[in-house]
C-alpha cells in the first residue's frame, strides 16, 4: 500500500492494527493434518477419543493409561504440528505411572474447523470434560499440562476449576509480551496484550502449579514465565531446567524433569 503524504499516523497505524488482526491467526497456529505417527506404531496401548466443542467442531485425540499409577495428564500441546508430535514425550510420561489423554485442537490433525483463540478455549474445555468425567470414573486426580501455547488453554482450564493441579511448561503472559520481543511495533504489544492472556487469568487458579521453562528458550524468554509465576497464588513452585531452549525441555531435563513432574503429581490429592 503507497500512502500519499498528509495521511494521519493514526490512520495509518489503524490499518496496519486490522490488517494485524486478520492476519493474527496465521501468525500464531501452524497446524499439521497429517498424522506423523500412532501409539500403536510406538508400541503404546491406546483408545482413540471423540469430543465436541460447544459450538460444533468435533475434536480428535488419544487416551494412553499408564501401566500403573493414579494420575490422569490433560495435554495441551503447542501450536505446531499435531498430537503426534508429542509421542516420545507422551511414552517417558507413561513409564513415570501418568496416564495421559491429549487431543487436537481444532484444525490440528483429524480436528474439524479453523483454528482461533476463542475456540482453544473451546475446544480445552471440551477436552476437559471428558478428562474430569475419565478420571472420576478412575478416582483418579486430573492434571492439566499445557506447553507454549497450550500453557494459555491449561491456565483457562486451571483458573475455572475441576483438576487437582497444573503444569505449564514454556509458556508465557500474554501475545503483547511476545510482539514486545518479536515484533516490536508501535503499540502492537500495548493492542495484543488482552490476547491470550494468560497473566490476566492466573491469579485466579484454584490448585497448586508447576511452571518449567528452559534457561536458553529464545522464543519464550525465561523472564516472562517467571512473571508469570510471580503471579501465580500459592502453592506454587518452579523449575528451571538449565541449557534448555523451547521445545527440548523433557530432553535436556532428563529423568530429574520426569522426576520432578511425577512428585509433583503424585504430592496433589486424588478426586
Amino acid at each position: 500500500m503507497v500512502v500519499g503524504v498528509g495521511v494521519p499516523a493514526s490512520l495509518l497505524l489503524a490499518t496496519l492494527i486490522i490488517g494485524c488482526e486478520s492476519m493474527l491467526s496465521g501468525f500464531i497456529f501452524f497446524p499439521k493434518r497429517r498424522l506423523e505417527s500412532t501409539p500403536e506404531a510406538w508400541g503404546l496401548v491406546y483408545q482413540e477419543v471423540w469430543v465436541t466443542a460447544a459450538d460444533g467442531p468435533r475434536l480428535h485425540g488419544w487416551y494412553l493409561p499408564a501401566p500403573y499409577g493414579s494420575t490422569l495428564l490433560l495435554f495441551c500441546h503447542g501450536n505446531a504440528g499435531n498430537i503426534s508430535h508429542c509421542l516420545d514425550n507422551i511414552a517417558r510420561l507413561l513409564r513415570e505411572g501418568i496416564s495421559v489423554y491429549i487431543f487436537d485442537y481444532r484444525g490440528y490433525g483429524l480436528s474439524e474447523g479453523s483454528p482461533s483463540e476463542k475456540g482453544l478455549y473451546r475446544d480445552a474445555e471440551a477436552a476437559h470434560a471428558w478428562a474430569e468425567a475419565k478420571a472420576r470414573a478412575e478416582g483418579w486426580r486430573l492434571v492439566v499440562f499445557g506447553r507454549s501455547l497450550g500453557g494459555v488453554a491449561a491456565v483457562h482450564l486451571a483458573a475455572r476449576g475441576g483438576c487437582a493441579g497444573a503444569i505449564l511448561e514454556s509458556t508465557f503472559t500474554n501475545l503483547g509480551a511476545i510482539a514486545r520481543i518479536h515484533y516490536p511495533l508501535p503499540l502492537l504489544p500495548g493492542w495484543l496484550a488482552r490476547r491470550f492472556d494468560s497473566l490476566g487469568r492466573i491469579g485466579g487458579l484454584c490448585c497448586p502449579v508447576l511452571l518449567v521453562h528452559g534457561e536458553c528458550d529464545d522464543i519464550v524468554p525465561y523472564a516472562l514465565c517467571r512473571e508469570l509465576y510471580a503471579a501465580a497464588p500459592e502453592p506454587k513452585d518452579f523449575l528451571t531446567i538449565p541449557g534448555a531452549g523451547h521445545n527440548d525441555t523433557y530432553l535436556v531435563g532428563g529423568q530429574a524433569y520426569f522426576t520432578r513432574l511425577r512428585d509433583f503429581c503424585e504430592g496433589l490429592l486424588l478426586t
